[in-house]
């Protein structure tokens, strides 16, 4: 195999001649040139592996560099040289195309890092060979052929090129943490780890322990040292899930940490040197927050250097038989691999002509609900329980829905005294799937309270069959 060369574009000849000794001590050939035009010269000479360019230049910018190499040569992965601390550069830089970015004084461990993923990542791009078990496509898990979905695909596929922080936007249920696994399955990380964290679910207090570790003896409790995520991160990629929920006083240091590329756990004296990419998302409005003040606006635009919006299932309702298959398929290999439930012409024109508030996720419960309740292996129009009407209307359901077979469990909510367990209401904070739970489990516990914890007469009372309430009390944690 021939020796993998390296383009050095500085006008400091230190910087130059560091590069060109490290990247030589990797068995690299480097050319290293000081301006825009002799960077003109030698990528029109000779093809390169990588490319490390300077923010400024005696003739020109970086950015300049970039901009053509993304143009003309977009098989180079290209890192910008960047000024102690100067985001703004780094981010403009990933944006116009940079695979990454080094910040000056050259940290040498990150710097080698950087070259083993960007060298892998051109091999790839060179052989049209992918990274991950996704690579090849991630139509065998993000389901769909209508053109949303065709551009949500592509968009994966050319995120996956690079390492530039990726802002995952879509209404909760549409999928954004496959939508993250595929970007990272798909890139130069694949072998690395991929740590998903839903940033609403830490406790406040124990937020910077969990994100960067922390030594033994740190403070009441700590009886041992422990890697934060950052570092279980490292080789690979960090996913925060619902990083709208991140208190201000953690998004001071996730910023820093990003942008410093190391992390300080707390009792340590050093900081950590850590190598991951950053994915995140949320289902509320990022933008707004930063608006309002609840969100930092510098770590706003640190982790939306690229914006990839996945369409709600409404937008997208062709794409609903394809997904209701998919789902079907996979309940039946979970249950034992016979052959799926088949859904009825008129229980598929039910599906789509629904709304999906809470989108796929929603879809998947209906189903899996509809497989537990149908007779036989056919899923009717009623065995769905598709909400007629909003959730908030729920306890105004006509008392004639009582007489119905596949009555939603929800209707029953309406027979509950006002001295009962509260019930919150969608208008507030509690999201539409644990809403309904609510009431199904009040409604459940009401008719097995009434007929004295008999199962057969508490389905009887409820309007549902024994399979249909047994599958519930299972799903609802009743005991």
């Amino acid at each position: 195999m021939s020796q993998q060369t390296v383009l050095v574009i500085d006008d400091e000849r230190d910087i130059r001649e560091l590069l060109t000794i490290t990247l030589g001590r990797m068995d690299l050939k480097v050319d290293a040139v000081g301006t825009v035009a002799e960077a003109r010269q030698a990528l029109s000479e000779r093809s390169y592996d990588l490319c490390f360019t300077d923010m400024r230049l005696p003739d020109g910018s970086g950015q300049e560099i970039i901009e053509l190499i993304a143009a003309e040569y977009d098989e180079t992965p290209v890192a910008m040289i960047t000024a102690y601390g100067n985001v703004d550069a780094a981010v403009t830089a990933l944006k116009a195309g940079a695979f990454d970015f080094v910040s000056k004084p050259v940290d040498i461990q990150m710097l080698r890092r950087l070259v083993r993923t960007a060298l892998k990542l051109a091999e790839e791009k060179r052989t049209g060979a992918g990274a991950g078990p996704a690579a090849t496509g991630s139509s065998d898990r993000l389901i769909g052929d209508s053109t949303a979905m065709q551009q949500v695909r592509s968009t994966i596929t050319k995120l996956a090129r690079n390492q530039a922080p990726v802002y995952i936007a879509g209404e909760s249920g549409v999928g954004k943490e496959l939508v993250a696994r595929l970007i990272h399955e798909q890139g130069p990380r694949a072998s690395g780890p991929f740590v998903p964290v839903n940033c609403g679910a830490i406790p406040s207090e124990l937020m910077e322990s969990e994100f960067f570790g922390h030594r033994k003896g740190s403070f009441t409790g700590a009886v041992a040292d422990k890697e934060g995520l950052f570092q279980a991160a490292h080789g690979g990629t960090l996913f925060l899930d619902e990083v709208a929920e991140l208190p201000l006083h953690m998004q001071v240091k996730l910023l820093r940490a990003i942008q410093e590329k190391a992390v300080r756990p707390i009792g340590a004296r050093e900081e950590v040197a850590v190598d991951v990419r950053i994915l995140s998302a949320t289902h509320k409005n990022l933008a707004a927050l930063v608006d309002q003040g609840q969100f930092r606006q510098d770590l706003f635009y640190r982790i939306n250097v690229i914006e990839l919006r996945v369409p709600p299932l409404r937008e997208r309702r062709g794409d609903v038989p394809l997904l209701a298959d998919y789902v079907l398929r996979q309940l039946a290999a979970k249950s034992g691999g016979g052959a799926p439930v088949r859904l009825l012409p008129e229980a598929r024109q039910a599906l789509e002509d629904y709304d999906f508030p809470g989108n796929v996720r929603e879809l998947e419960n209906i189903l899996e609900r509809a497989v537990a309740m149908c007779d036989g292996d056919r899923i009717d129009a009623s065995d769905l329980m598709l909400p007629q009407r909003p959730a908030r209307h729920a306890a105004e359901i006509s008392p004639a829905a009582h007489a119905s077979h596949h009555a939603p469990v929800a209707a029953y909510a309406q027979s509950q005294p006002p001295a009962a367990a509260p019930v919150h209401t969608p208008s507030s904070e509690l999201p539409l799937d644990d809403y309904i739970s609510n009431l199904e489990r009040t409604a459940i516990m009401k008719a097995l309270e009434e007929s004295r914890y008999n199962k057969t007469a508490a389905a009887r009372k409820l309007g549902i069959t024994f399979r249909a309430l047994r599958y519930k009390l299972k799903k609802l944690g009743i005991d």
